[in-house]
């Protein structure tokens, strides 16, 4: 039986780092005019109504400072989508975004991977290599197949996962932010990166998930094609 090694095992090849190279250096013209088009970024890919829509964690930072709403449709259904959510933390599966800026260069899994696929009410998604309570997200609570909510004391981040015909998916996520400025050093620094950062990395992050989605359901669909089942 094949074992799929998490990220955190892993070191990138010469060409992967070149190419997490590349990734960062055309996402760099997103990183630095990010606040020059805010009303637009903050609503990328999604329509009015899903901007509008109540989602779970919406009632945790209302008066959050930073709120976005994206979205993005993938030609999978939702039980192929669900489970790159799950997996996902720094040295986990990664963010499928920039891995060089992100996951400390290791490349984010390009497979399922079933060790990562427990998930509990309380557990770390970790966004640097050592959890701790202000830097890292906790899974907040959950439906399988239909929204997953993180939430850290500063930050709430959703996802929603809505069928679509045809076997598809409409992937939403929402992420609500605010700064204390009672500690003015980590207010700062979570200005810089949510109002510069964000943005960039979260369009990577989805394209990234629509990317593995639709070719694990490929490969169900040709693998079920196939006369004895097998690749």
């Amino acid at each position: 039986m094949k074992t799929t090694l998490a990220p955190s095992t892993l070191r990138p090849t010469k060409g992967e780092f070149v190419h997490e190279l590349r990734t960062v250096a055309a996402d760099l013209p997103l990183l630095l005019s990010a606040p020059l088009y805010r009303r637009w970024h903050l609503r990328w890919g999604a329509t009015p109504a899903e901007v509008a829509a109540r989602l779970p964690g919406d009632d945790m930072l209302p008066e959050a400072q930073y709120q976005t709403t994206r979205a993005i449709t993938v030609n999978a259904p939702a039980e192929a989508v669900w489970p790159w959510l799950v997996q996902v933390g720094c040295l986990r599966a990664g963010f499928y975004s920039n891995d060089l800026l992100d996951n400390f260069a290791h490349p984010s899994a390009r497979e399922l991977i079933p060790e990562l696929q427990r998930l509990e009410v309380g557990q770390w998604v970790s966004m640097s290599p050592t959890p701790s309570q202000t830097t890292a997200f906790k899974v907040e609570a959950f439906q399988v197949n239909r929204w997953l909510l993180w939430r850290k004391p500063d930050s709430t981040w959703v996802w929603a996962l809505h069928e679509l015909p045809g076997g598809r998916t409409r992937l939403v996520t929402r992420v609500h932010a605010e700064r204390d400025w009672h500690k003015p050093a980590l207010a700062l620094l979570g200005l810089v990166l949510m109002e510069f950062g964000d943005f960039a990395m979260m369009r990577r992050m989805l394209l990234g998930i629509k990317d593995r989605a639709e070719n694990a359901a490929l490969k169900t669909v040709d693998r079920e094609a196939s006369p004895d089942g097998l690749d």
